[in-house]
């Protein structure tokens, strides 16, 4: 994270401050040995001159050799080093060795003030970085049986490692052998460990709570979903401000300019220490910072709540953002079926049960909704259970045969179907031998936090909203109406949402909001993309595509970035306001000759101290409590028909379709 550093310390970069640190060190050294040789023996004045020289050029060197570095770079951190070099000539020219070695010692002061400062914001993305475990230990599994404690570094993609309980997974890994449980709190602050069986994702940085976990390993290092976190975290870091960059514009304009201020100062006071005051105070340290410092905060802030930003720039606009554009499935809803309805005469309890246990037979989007609600203990024994692949499910209970599926295979069995109620989503017929016993309605299921999540941006002036999807224009209009959009944009393919976002962001600033799976277009084409990534393939897919990306898919986190994007803007003029009054001040008393050199180095940190103070500020805002917790309210249906009974959990993750009957098999 050393180049994150670098781009918010007036020095080149750390390496470079520590040289200064030391050469600082020695030359105090030498000046406190040149004032004790001045009071002991008065006689050797020579001596303590070269002492005052030698500690002036130790001081200085690293300045003047940074400086050279600057001259061609157009930036605003390298004009200080120009100037206080400039400072420090005249210094020598005029015979003030004493001030020519303080000087550079004091500015060197300032610059550790400011990187301590900015460590607080830099610790954050450091504590994510030790989440990969990149030079720690791990167990590798031998062909020939046992164990090997190798260091992850020396892992290759395939091997076979095996993660204790309290250790964290080293890769991008996955599940073999028995089931186990995930502490992903680190990752995405869920704080409910989750279960996951052979086959499931175990992401790099997990931490296994609980048994032996038996992974294979899939990706390593800057491959894995955490170190892309960790490039675009860096990347956040290092990306400047549309304000800093605005600075580095006119830093070419601003060395001449203060130079001739300091020459004028000189002709009119004829005092070289009004002029060298000048060029210190006029270091535009704190000017550079006040940009930086805020977005890197804005940055952390964001990355400790599971919000991924693409730099400071992102937050800029989206501060600027006055209308929305926003995803239906798996954005607004979860993308995974639940029960919606039953039309039956039989009690809905009896049809949950019979369906819920028909439903385990398969591992089908449908049937693991009908399946989700019932817990294993309340399912039927089930004989001769059997899939019909592309149709249906069919087994005995209680020497009856039952059977789940599409109208059209009930039908070819001899059933009787009566005719389908009016359902936009998927239905489900249910039969006991030849007699039909019901219609199961199956729907999306809506975020519970989407309805104040949407109200909240509307109240912070994100209108007009659309809603763009691909589904029917019922069933997105279902959703537009629960959520409150008027304007719905349905049956649209990819590059269909991508034309609605360009003719959106004509007459304003888009926010566009998705999943990042099927949206990559219209979340590239906004003023802002966001993107919720519920898990680890559609969190690398949103990586590439999005702006700002919901490691933990919560709408309610929305408005809280809209207000952070908006204190950051204020912060940053805020900052910058700091800089140039402060430096005003500064000027006009070293011009005056109220302040010597000396004095000018200490209160020109002065005012870096008050442009980290005011970026700090960011860093104490919280993110609210609920936004730790799982969504409780109870969740609406989307359905036009109503149930006495609350849809169940559904455990898929597909994103569904519409036709008028679904068939719960594996195909």
């Amino acid at each position: 994270m050393r180049a994150a550093g670098a781009a918010f310390a007036c020095a080149d970069d750390r390496r470079g401050t520590a040289l200064r640190l030391v050469a600082a060190i020695l030359a105090a050294g030498l000046l406190a040995v040149a004032w004790i040789t001045r009071l002991v023996e008065p006689a050797q004045a020579q001596v303590a001159g070269l002492l005052d020289a030698a500690a002036a050029a130790l001081a200085g060197a690293p300045v003047l050799l940074a400086a050279w570095r600057g001259l061609a770079a157009e930036r605003l951190e390298a004009v200080t080093d120009v100037l206080v070099s400039a400072a420090l000539i005249a210094a020598w020219a005029g015979g003030d060795l004493a001030s020519a070695a303080l000087v550079p010692m004091l500015m060197v002061l300032g610059h550790i003030i400011e990187e301590r400062s900015l460590a607080g914001g830099r610790e954050a993305v450091e504590a994510l970085a030790r989440l990969t475990g990149a030079d720690g230990r791990c167990w590798r599994l031998r062909s020939a049986g046992g164990d090997e404690e190798v260091a992850v570094a020396d892992l290759a993609i395939g091997d076979r490692i095996v993660v204790r309980p309290g250790e964290r997974v080293p890769a991008d890994a996955v599940v073999e052998g028995e089931a186990g449980s995930l502490d992903l709190a680190p990752l995405s602050g869920e704080s409910v460990p989750v279960e996951v069986q052979p086959g499931d994702e175990a992401p790099a940085g997990a931490v296994n709570a609980g048994g032996l976990l038996h992974l294979r390993v899939q990706r390593l290092g800057g491959d894995t979903g955490l170190g892309r976190v960790l490039a675009l975290l860096d990347d956040a870091a290092r990306c400047k401000p549309a304000v800093a960059r605005v600075l580095d514009r006119y830093a070419g304009f601003y060395l001449p300019l203060v130079l001739l201020a300091a020459l004028a100062v000189l002709a009119t006071t004829g005092a070289l220490g009004n002029a060298l005051a000048v060029l210190v105070v006029c270091c535009p340290c704190a000017l550079a910072l006040a940009a930086p410092a805020s977005a890197l905060a804005a940055v952390a802030v964001a990355a400790r709540h599971g919000a991924l930003v693409a730099g400071g720039a992102a937050l800029e606009r989206l501060a600027t953002c006055d209308r929305l554009a926003v995803d239906k499935t798996g954005t607004l809803t979860r993308g995974e079926l639940a029960i919606a309805g039953v039309r039956s005469a039989l009690p809905e309890a009896e049809i949950r049960r019979l369906a819920g246990s028909l439903g385990a037979v398969s591992t089908h989007p449908v049937s693991r909704a009908l399946a989700g609600g019932l817990a294993s203990d309340e399912r039927l024994e089930l004989s001769d259970a059997r899939e019909e692949r592309g149709r249906g499910v069919t087994a005995t209970v209680d020497g009856a045969c039952l059977r789940l599926g599409s109208a059209a295979w009930l039908g070819e069995c001899g059933v009787a179907v009566p005719p389908a109620p009016e359902h936009d989503g998927p239905l489900v017929a249910l039969a006991r031998e030849r007699t039909f016993l019901a219609w199961i309605l199956l729907d999306d299921r809506l975020r519970p936090e989407a309805v104040v999540a949407l109200a909240k941006l509307r109240d912070l002036g994100l209108t007009p909203q659309w809603l763009v999807s691909g589904d029917r224009p019922a069933v997105a209009r279902r959703i537009g109406d629960a959520v409150g959009i008027d304007v719905v944009h349905a049956g649209q393919l990819p590059d269909g949402k991508l034309a609605l976002v360009r003719q959106f962001g004509q007459d304003g600033r888009v926010l566009v909001v998705g999943d990042g799976i099927n949206d990559a277009l219209m979340l590239r084409a906004g003023t802002v993309g966001v993107a919720l990534a519920g898990d680890s393939r559609a969190c690398d897919l949103a990586l590439r595509s999005a702006d700002i990306v919901l490691r933990r898919p919560d709408l309610r986190a929305l408005p809280e970035l809209v207000l952070l994007a908006r204190r950051l803007r204020s912060s940053i003029a805020i900052g910058v306001g700091l800089a140039l009054g402060w430096t005003g001040l500064l000027v006009v008393a070293a011009a005056a000759g109220w302040m010597p050199p000396l004095a000018a180095a200490l209160l020109h940190t002065v005012g870096s101290v008050l442009v980290l103070g005011n970026a700090a500020r960011l860093m104490r805002q919280q993110v609210p409590d609920h936004l730790e917790d799982p969504p409780c309210p109870a969740t609406p249906s989307l359905s036009s028909s109503s149930s006495p009974h609350p849809p169940p959990q559904a455990t898929g993750t597909a994103k569904t379709g519409c036709r008028s009957t679904v068939a719960p098999t594996s195909g």
